[in-house]
């Protein structure tokens, strides 16, 4: 069924400022190019990254923390206060990478109004909370819809985040099979209002032959990422929110051992991050990227000057300090001298 979009809506979607691009992959090749783009840094200033539910935005999170790559995730349940105070960590440069979770997305426009009244009453969504509609991000660079949305009125809304105020924006689309007929739909929907333009989205060119080192990475990070894990950074959130909350402030002095039973409450069992998968090795790199990564590597090397003494340092202080070892008999020097 064809849903009606308004011209203001369309004329954002074919804003020139923002380059569309789409990439058609697998629910693993997702995170294989994901991983990719932001570790390489084939990606520059800041993203926002699309997911279509709370779960997914955590396991995202998750995946790209075994790559010491820092992200923030804004999650529908938690409260207003929050979610800007996220937001505006982001704003401010804190955070390169924003993961939303644009849950008003998932209505399709085919449900009637008897339906949506049971699905609030499953489960409250925040009326406030709609990411691709109402929240201010500032100088977005780029938009990435690793879940396609599932109507056009909130695949331009989720691509006007970037290209602001006469700024240039890149929005790339990853693309399964199950996600095509979404794809085809929202094309459609924007040809019909330009049938002269050409199509809007353009191939995303990537070999993913060439990183296929990276596949096995991200398949070992993807493993740790289990449900369990999800569940446990959700609950580990909300705890944090509860014991940081102004308004239960006068509750918990009322109630103290409340208090210390959240505080002492079971250790959560999130997931325990592999140190060899934060750095990238040399003959990982493709060839035609190496020039990429550069940057990353002058950073380790500035580290190391700060690490102290090599191994052989410390191997030569230790022989020096025995004095067993460091004994040198004053004849045999002299017959050195001689010779």
């Amino acid at each position: 069924m064809s849903t009606h979009v308004s011209s203001s809506l369309m004329e954002e979607a074919r804003d020139a400022r923002t380059t569309k691009l789409k990439r058609e992959c697998e629910e693993e090749d997702k995170f294989v190019l994901v991983y990719t783009l932001l570790k390489l840094r084939l990606i520059r200033g800041k993203s926002i990254i699309f997911v279509n539910s709370v779960d997914r935005c955590y396991r995202l999170k998750l995946f790209l923390e075994q790559f010491g790559i820092p992200s923030c995730a804004l999650n529908s349940e938690l409260p207003v206060n929050s979610r800007c105070h996220i937001v505006n960590q982001f704003n401010e440069g804190l955070y390169d990478i924003i993961i939303a979770s644009d849950e008003t997305a998932l209505e399709t426009p085919t449900e009637t109004k008897d339906e949506k009244t049971k699905q609030k009453k499953v489960r409250k969504k925040d009326k406030e909370y709609g990411v691709s509609r109402g929240i201010d991000f500032q100088n977005v660079s780029n938009v990435i819809n690793f879940d396609f949305p599932a109507n056009v009125d909130a695949y331009i809304h989720r691509v006007g985040r970037t290209a602001r105020a006469d700024n240039q924006g890149t929005a790339l689309s990853f693309i399964s099979v199950k996600e095509m007929p979404l794809l085809e739909h929202c094309e459609e929907e924007l040809a019909d209002s330009h049938p002269e333009e050409e199509t809007l989205f353009k191939p995303f060119q990537f070999r993913m032959e060439e990183i296929e080192g990276f596949r096995y990475r991200a398949k070992d990070a993807m493993r740790a990422v289990t449900k369990v894990a999800v569940r446990e950074a959700r609950l580990k959130e909300i705890k944090s929110e509860i014991l940081n909350s102004q308004k239960l402030k006068s509750y918990f002095e009322d109630n103290p051992r409340d208090l210390q039973l959240l505080r002492h409450d079971k250790s959560l069992h999130t997931v325990k991050t592999q140190q060899h998968l934060k750095n990238v090795p040399d003959y990982l790199v493709p060839p035609t990227l190496r020039h990429m990564k550069s940057g990353g590597r002058r950073a380790r090397t500035n580290k190391q000057f700060h690490k102290g003494p090599t191994r052989g340092e410390m191997k030569y202080k230790k022989r020096k300090a025995d004095p067993l070892k460091s004994f040198e008999y004053a004849g045999l020097l002299k017959k050195k001298k001689k010779k």
